[in-house]
């Protein structure tokens, strides 16, 4: 075979193989996705992983199978997607919890979560309520941390798990404000609400669309929101900077995550897909109703935001001392 023929014949090749990756591409996905939640069923994460997954599911037409894989927080199911094939067909919903909280409260965190994972896009951002149970003698912040000061470890806060976003921000605000409460850590929100309406455990930062019913029922009493600003179905409630007790906000946003090594037309594929689904109507009108504030975020604003929540949160756990027991 001379040069020509020879430089023809890999040209063919080259265009051959790239025509085979472009039309696996334009396939993707032949079968279900699989949608893991690192939390069990019943929590934000849940709530926010089965609205994408239904509507992801269906736009690229396979479905989508959603898969609860709690333990150690979020760890388990988190860990699971950092190690899963990276073909776009396993995706984790990913939160400031498992994301941006974990790596300052784990000295030996099993991902990495900058280097592990690609974002395909961010759908909302809930704040957190501090919640009471309702026979709780304390009307505000003010009066629990005085409390609270007079009668360490009297107290107990609840959290859907070590290292949970609900752990994180309440030993954040206990730790600020100078006073000693015990953490009881349960296997996801419900069964910490069990305990919290029976009265074995006097507080719980819940997400605030999860906390609501129980609030609007007057089964507890809402405290302060997390968020920057008040809510609007709790107008009443303020935010903690506004009580002026410690300086601390945050805001839990939720959205899909791939493995880093996604290839990069299947990635644009699903997160094409997802762009346009949390962007619609009805969806954003469905957050929006349940207290969430619609972000819409993908590409390179979606990973900004994750970093800067990465770093932010990272810097705020270990300077506090704050660990996931």
């Amino acid at each position: 075979m001379n040069k020509r023929s020879f430089n023809q014949t890999l040209a063919v090749g080259l265009i051959g193989g790239l025509s085979t990756v472009s039309s696996w591409a334009q396939a993707f996905p032949t079968k279900p996705l699989r949608v893991v939640v690192p939390q069990p069923p019943g929590g934000g994460f849940d709530v926010v992983g089965r609205l994408l997954a239904d509507r992801l599911g269906k736009a690229l037409g396979p479905g989508a199978v959603v898969e609860n894989r709690p333990g150690s927080g979020t760890l388990v199911g988190t860990e699971l997607v950092a190690k899963a094939p990276a073909d776009g067909y396993t995706l984790l919903v990913g939160s400031v919890s498992n994301l941006a909280l974990n790596p300052g409260l784990y000295p030996n965190l099993p991902y990495d979560s900058l280097r592990d994972f690609e974002p395909v896009g961010l759908a909302v951002a809930y704040s957190y309520t501090l919640v009471a149970r309702k026979d709780l003698p304390f009307n505000n912040l003010r009066e629990l941390i005085a409390h609270a000061r007079a009668n360490p470890k009297k107290l107990t806060y609840a959290s859907g798990g070590s290292g949970s976003g609900q752990h994180v921000l309440a030993a954040a605000l206990w730790n600020l404000a100078g006073v000693e409460l015990v953490h009881v850590p349960y296997r996801g929100a419900q069964a910490a609400y069990q305990d919290l309406l029976g009265g074995r455990v006097d507080l719980f930062f819940d997400l605030s669309p999860t906390a609501r019913p129980q609030v609007e029922a007057g089964n507890l009493k809402a405290l302060v929101v997390s968020g920057s600003s008040r809510l609007p179905f709790h107008p009443e409630v303020p935010t903690i900077i506004e009580t002026g007790v410690v300086n601390l906000d945050l805001e839990s946003w939720f959205g899909l995550f791939v493995p880093a090594k996604t290839p990069a037309d299947v990635q644009e594929r699903l997160r094409s897909e997802l762009s346009r689904i949390i962007q619609s109507a009805d969806l954003v009108e469905t957050f929006r109703k349940a207290g969430g504030k619609p972000l819409a975020l993908t590409g390179e604003q979606a990973k900004a935001l994750v970093k800067r929540d990465v770093d932010r949160w990272s810097k705020i756990t270990r300077d506090l001392g704050i660990k996931a027991e």
